[in-house]
């Protein structure tokens, strides 16, 4: 589970820089920003681990297949 952990650590240290270098400034929509931010390069690993094949990677991502080509196709993401 490490891993995990270490996904997690990257994360708290990126936000924490982004906070700090917000000076003062109202952040917005962060949620949203990180799921951005996250969803493409995970997506993108994973499908070239699974050497495009959709199917394989939709179960290696716990999510249906349908939902990875309809995430796919809204972030312009290419097999």
């Amino acid at each position: 589970m490490r891993q995990t952990n270490e996904i997690g650590d990257c994360v708290r240290r990126s936000l924490e820089r982004y906070f700090k270098d917000l000076d003062g400034a109202t952040p917005r929509s962060v949620y949203d920003m990180v799921l951005k931010n996250v969803e493409r390069p995970l997506l993108e690993v994973v499908l070239d681990h699974a050497e495009g094949n959709q199917t394989i990677a939709a179960e290696m991502l716990g999510i249906n297949r349908n939902t990875l080509r309809k995430k796919m196709l809204s972030l312009k993401i290419k097999t």
